[in-house]
């Protein structure tokens, strides 16, 4: 549908109406923008998506000054463009509708049954444009006892279980349950959403169906605990946290060498065996207690401390190289100045750089989808604050400059 984007780009004819904030649906979004999708984000006048006022940290000018974009904002809103509306307003919701019937995808994350009242909902949508692929992202779904609750991503990842399964083991120091470090539930249903749209929209080309689409963060976070729900439904045993360690494998953990942290993960005895002889102490695989992982796994209390004292002595690169040549399993724990540093994630362009209004450039971070026929393109900055309204509104529902300055005045726009 849309004209705006290389038709090399596998979704450069496809229109999304995206009603969505934060990181679920953004991040839907941002991946369709980036396979070429044209991409209408809707803000609220004034104040917009609630990430813009996340920081600090915001974007810096050329000078070194702060500007008025967080980069939790910067995070899932490239390849966009902001188009502000009261929602709430008669006169909002026909720009919407409008809006809708111009799209092929429509995507929102307000709380059950907020969109209804609106007729803004799938149901009245629908009957508008009956190819519509309408996707609601919510905290729990659209039914069930908690569907009226609001979802944040913390309080899913605990009571989803993850956090059940993350952190250092009760009995060591520091134990207890632990979320992760970004917001993986958010990130997940984003992801997941995305394979959703794409899968709807194969229907939509092969029967002129649209549908509706359900997402609920919880679901996909009790969805993605994979291996640890099976351990769980087959033997009704509940798993529990082992911190950086593995329940059935040992050595498959952290260590602090001299100068940081490594990862050893030792999934056989020779690689074991490897492991011990690079730290010159051959002895540790000798040892009955030790030579095979069920007696490692057996007496993890006593090996793991002899192990840690041997890691101690040497430096996070000298054990990379010894390890490395060894063919022993392992790696760095980087921080994430290391991680943009690091050769491997250069040479996969994982840092992108694209022209800003308000900071001359802004560094990205890379989609990690790369497709030989239609890669992905990076076209546009996440946009200012309504940096497109009279933009699309011209162009797609022909608004006048009259009709605008009205519509600005009543602030509707």
């Amino acid at each position: 549908m849309s004209t705006a984007t290389s038709q090399k780009t596998a979704l450069g004819h496809l229109r999304i109406l995206d009603l969505t904030r934060v990181l679920a649906g953004p991040w839907c979004a941002q991946n369709l923008a980036d396979l070429g999708a044209e991409v209408i984000k809707v803000e609220r006048p004034g104040c917009g998506d609630d990430t813009r006022s996340w920081g600090p940290p915001y974007l810096r000018d050329a000078d070194g000054n702060d500007t008025t974009e967080a980069a939790y904002y910067l995070a899932a809103n490239r390849n966009k463009r902001s188009v502000t509306v009261d929602i709430a307003s008669p006169e909002g919701q026909q720009i919407i509708r409008e809006l809708a019937m111009q799209s092929d995808i429509v995507l929102e994350n307000y709380k059950v049954g907020q969109l209804k009242k609106y007729e803004l909902d799938y149901a009245s949508l629908k009957q508008l444009k009956p190819d519509l692929i309408y996707c609601s992202i919510t905290g729990f779904g659209q039914d069930g006892p908690y569907a009226h609750r609001a979802g944040y991503d913390f309080i899913v990842q605990g009571m989803g279980g993850f956090m059940s399964l993350t952190g250092e083991r009760d009995d060591l120091p520091g134990g207890g349950p632990q979320k992760a470090g970004v917001a993986i539930a958010d990130l997940m249903t984003g992801m997941y959403a995305t394979i959703a749209v794409l899968t709807a929209l194969t229907h939509r080309d092969r029967t002129g169906e649209g549908q509706y689409i359900d997402m609920a963060l919880l679901d996909v976070q009790v969805a993605m605990l994979a291996n640890m729900n099976m351990n769980y439904l087959c033997n009704e045993k509940v798993p529990v946290r082992w911190g950086n360690a593995h329940a059935n494998i040992v050595p498959y953990q952290t260590f602090a060498t001299s100068d940081g942290h490594i990862i050893v993960a030792a999934g056989n005895d020779g690689q074991y065996r490897k492991f011990v002889q690079a730290g010159g102490q051959p002895e540790l695989a000798d040892d009955p207690r030790f030579n095979t992982n069920p007696q490692r796994v057996q007496n993890r209390d006593t090996l793991v401390p002899l192990l840690a004292e041997m890691v101690k002595k040497k430096s996070k690169p000298e054990w990379i190289a010894l390890l490395e040549a060894a063919g022993v399993p392992c790696g760095p724990i980087n921080r994430i100045n290391e991680v943009f540093e690091d050769p491997q994630v250069q040479a996969r362009g994982m840092k992108i750089k694209l022209p800003h209004p308000e900071a001359s450039s802004v560094n990205l971070v890379a989609s990690p989808m790369k497709l030989s026929a239609t890669p992905v393109s990076y076209r546009d900055a996440p946009p200012l604050l309504g940096q497109h309204t009279d933009e699309v509104l011209h162009q797609l529902l022909a608004y006048d400059d009259a009709k605008l300055d009205e519509l600005r005045s009543k602030k509707i726009i």
